[in-house]
């Protein structure tokens, strides 16, 4: 099951309490305070891992704590910190703060293995008497308790890193190409909404060269507010570096190549200007189920007006999937060329 989305409860553990306690040794008749501190509590951390893909885990387990600070002993002895905890999320993971009416609050985006972000603080622990020894109070009984450890409710969403994101309308071929030109097995059928959930697929080309790929499921009108989940499944290709816009030319659909071509870049671009603005293929798909080429060449040329590349495919024959994969490949490595401007 793949889960993008997650609300999750955290406690960091309590500090241990100070302790109160005197020296009592044969032939010491007149030992003074010996109370040790208490150990703080443990916090807790969310790291990035590319151990995992998906949230689903947390929708059966949304509840972490970390360990309680242990009191402190007599003989000045303080307590043992309590060990943090570490919550392991997908690479590509949004860490959010969820007040109680909702607000969310960026607190992290963990985009590379390792990165981890304090999301609860341990508590401090208490102090033991020895620690309020003065000149005028040789016998202080006064001790601290531990401070509680901070809680919070975590919303997680996951933002899927690839570099190349398959979109469309559904239906419109893009679970047959990810499951062509990689060992990703989405399900395939002939009707909409086949796809409910994003798949990843790794391309590898000759000389050693390799990228991702997403399919996100297929989008309709209105993506952007919500329609068909659009906004769920758009926020996939937020990070991606070429955008490969999938046409169903095949006249199965009843639908015009044209208009279909219109809809889904402007449903990017009320979603997010810059998704729009990203690299794009276009792609015709299905060419070996086409009744109309009229419709294939009225699509390449509203296209190349735009300035964008255009490839005429088949992914169950292959036709054209060659190509298609060298200009994604170029564009990928263009993008991965330029530089990151430092914060």
């Amino acid at each position: 099951m793949f889960v993008d989305e997650v609300d999750i409860h955290v406690a960091a553990g309590n500090g241990g309490n100070g302790c109160l306690s005197f020296r009592r040794e044969k032939f010491v008749p007149r030992g003074g305070p010996d109370g040790g501190d208490g150990g703080g509590g443990g916090s807790v951390f969310i790291v990035a891992t590319p151990t995992k893909n998906t949230l689903v885990d947390f929708r059966f387990h949304p509840e972490f704590e970390a360990r309680r600070g242990a009191h402190g002993q007599g003989a000045n002895k303080t307590g043992h910190t309590g060990n943090d905890l570490e919550i392991a999320v997908p690479i590509g993971t949004l860490v959010f703060e969820k007040s109680q009416d909702g607000q969310l609050t960026p607190l992290a985006d963990l985009t590379e293995e390792g990165q981890r972000v304090l999301v609860a603080k341990g508590g401090r622990g208490g102090r033991g008497n020895a620690r309020f020894v003065s000149s005028t109070n040789r016998a202080p009984r006064r001790t601290e308790p531990g401070e509680d450890g901070e809680e919070r409710f975590i919303r997680l969403q996951l933002k899927l890193i690839a570099d190349a994101g398959l979109v469309g309308f559904p239906n419109a071929g893009k679970s047959t190409l990810i499951s062509r030109i990689s060992a990703a097995r989405p399900k395939i059928a002939d009707y909409p909404f086949t796809t409910l959930t994003p798949n990843l697929g790794v391309v590898t080309l000759t000389d050693d060269r390799s990228f991702v790929v997403a399919d996100v499921p297929g989008l309709i009108e209105g993506a952007h507010t919500g329609h068909g989940l659009g906004d769920k499944f758009l926020r996939h290709i937020e990070r991606t570096k070429v955008i490969v816009h999938l046409v169903d030319v095949s006249g199965a659909s009843g639908r015009d190549p044209v208009n279909d071509f219109d809809t889904i870049l402007q449903e990017l671009r009320l979603f997010d200007p810059k998704v729009a603005a990203k690299p794009m293929l276009v792609a015709a798909t299905k060419m070996d189920a086409v009744d109309e080429m009229s419709r294939v060449d009225a699509l390449e040329r509203h296209v190349r007006e735009r300035g964008l590349p255009f490839f005429r495919i088949s992914a169950v024959a292959g036709t054209g999937v060659a190509d298609l994969l060298e200009a994604m490949w170029r564009q990928i490595a263009a993008v991965r060329a330029v530089p990151v401007p430092a914060a």
